[in-house]
């Protein structure tokens, strides 16, 4: 049970900093569509359990340090191609906008310059991306837990001293800018866009794992478990619309309006949220290209922190607002093969 948890907890740590961390996220995905979005927060419930469980799984049976090798043997050669590149794509891409969320973060809470907060997350990132996977899987499993109880507690006493009614409350969260066309499409994008996030780490974290079905109950637990820390953002979120609506971080904003004292606390730990998925995705970034542990990996790594770096400054709202649901078209080519995943593995 403890393997079990540990592997559920680090892959909720690899999502959480890109999937709703922030809330800005969720805000687009879900509370843009007023309460119907809570149906879109229960479908991405039941495709994060399916999602988490059966990569982890094919991590675990085939014992492999990058994602090329299983999405290649699942996908066969010219769809694992497409796949591929679309991992890649996503890896890199979210890295940068974690960067770039550490800097808003910063800047929203504390007035720092936002080149000060993304010099500090490229640093320990960097400095993080030396270690042993199993080092690195042992940082993201540790931070999990006290962001899960942190957001839940939050989360619930928001949701509890609710503003104002339903129908008004539902009314002004429909105003919010989304790019998504209703709350059933922007479920199950948010949930290919978050597996494209999470396959690479996840396939890695299973091959550090030698019994398939302490893998595979991970992995279910791990997607059951950030199903609920989104539905109850959501509500959160949707319960303080009024005062959040239009802000960069609005969890931030929601625990600030609660206690200065206490948003000072939220605010490190939206930035430990975000440091875990950011090395999540730089670390299998370049093991995609480099064997672990190697002075080739290292050098690459410092490399693409680089030039992730440079990139970062296009800004946080803007990244999500476009790139996030473009990677989540993308990503439901990755959940149709994960679907088919059991079947081909079975006939190998």
């Amino acid at each position: 049970m403890k393997r079990v948890l540990k592997i559920g907890s680090a892959f909720i740590g690899v999502i959480v900093g890109a999937g709703f961390a922030s809330g800005q996220e969720v805000l687009q995905y879900f509370t843009s569509f007023g309460l119907m979005g809570t149906l879109g927060a229960l479908v991405a419930t039941v495709l994060f359990a399916y999602a988490g469980m059966t990569l982890v799984w094919l991590g675990s049976s085939m014992k492999t340090g990058s994602h090329k090798d299983v999405i290649y043997k699942v996908s066969g050669r010219y769809l694992g191609v497409i796949i591929d590149y679309i991992l890649i794509f996503t890896l890199f891409g979210v890295g940068v906008v974690m960067i770039a969320g550490a800097g808003s973060n910063l800047n929203q809470q504390f007035g720092l310059p936002v080149l000060l907060g993304t010099s500090l997350m490229t640093l320990l990132i960097l400095l993080t991306g030396m270690l042993k996977v199993d080092r690195v899987v042992g940082i993201i499993s540790g931070i999990t837990p006290f962001l899960i109880l942190f957001v839940a507690i939050i989360s619930v006493y928001s949701f509890l001293n609710i503003d104002g009614s339903f129908a008004a409350l539902d009314s002004t969260a429909k105003e919010q800018p989304t790019t998504l066309p209703n709350w059933f499409i922007s479920g199950i994008n948010y949930v290919s866009f978050n597996t494209a996030v999470g396959a690479s780490m996840a396939i890695v974290m299973g091959a550090a794992e030698s019994n398939r079905k302490t893998a595979a109950l991970g992995g279910l637990v791990g997607g059951i478990g950030l199903g609920i820390l989104i539905v109850v953002s959501h509500l959160a979120i949707f319960s303080k619309i009024d005062s959040v609506g239009g802000m960069d971080m609005p969890m931030l904003m929601i625990v600030n309006n609660l206690s200065p004292v206490l948003g000072t606390i939220m605010s490190i730990i939206l930035f430990a949220m975000i440091f875990s998925t950011a090395i999540s995705m730089f670390y299998s970034f370049v093991a995609r290209f480099t064997a672990l542990g190697t002075p080739k990996f290292k050098k690459f790594f410092v490399g693409t922190m680089i030039v992730a770096f440079a990139a970062s400054f296009v800004g946080f709202t803007e990244l999500v607002s476009y790139f996030y649901p473009l990677i989540g078209y993308l990503g439901i080519v990755l959940i149709a093969v994960l679907v088919y995943a059991p079947i081909r593995m079975k006939r190998i």
